[in-house]
Order: structure tokens, then sequence, then C-alpha cells
């Protein structure tokens, strides 16, 4: 296998569209990783997305999901709180539980 082709990792972060992220972002506390995010995609013009949030959550869901089974318990459990903290951070409603409708009577 030719040299080049195991770094194929390099490549796509050297010339991909995604925005640039501070090193180590993904290791500081929820709220660190939120406000980092948050910083990282006003700042730059390379964003994937629609919104802010949307690029910045993107990002967020790629760490995760490329950690995979490697991510420790409490590892996962920070950054899906970074996902909340993400939410609060551009002033949007965090998800959580609905609360129970009440059902309409059948006519």
């Amino acid at each position: 296998m030719p040299r080049t082709s195991r770094r194929w990792v390099q490549r796509v972060q050297e010339t991909s569209n995604a925005m640039d992220l501070p090193p180590g972002i993904f290791t500081r506390s929820p709220r660190g990783i939120a406000t980092g995010l948050k910083q990282a995609v006003t700042r730059s013009r390379r964003t994937k997305g629609r919104s802010k949030l949307q690029s910045a959550m993107s990002m967020l869901n790629l760490h995760i999901n490329r950690s995979g089974r490697t991510l420790k318990r409490a590892d996962r459990a920070r950054l899906e709180a970074a996902k909340g903290e993400l939410r609060r951070t551009f002033s949007r409603k965090t998800r959580g539980r609905r609360a129970a409708s009440p059902r309409r009577k059948a006519a």
C-alpha cells in the first residue's frame, strides 16, 4: 500500500470545508466544549450546515461517532452533556422529555 493512501485523514483535514478547531477542544468540560465550538464556528468561514449551531453540532457528533466503541462511558456522557450546553450557548431550547399533551376525544 502506498504511503500517501494511509494518510487520507490528513489530506481530508487540509482540503475539506470543515471548520478549524483548536487542539484538545473535546477534552474540556461540557461548557468549555460548547464555548470553544461556538468561537470556532463564528470565526470560521468554512462551516457546513445552514446555521452556526448546525455546524458546531455536526462537528461534535462527528467526534462522538468517529470515537465509536473506544470512547469511555464518562467521556461519552461529557460529550452528550456538551450537546445541551451547545444548545444553551446558541440560545436554543434543550432537548428533553416533552410534556404529555392532553389527548383529543374522538368525535
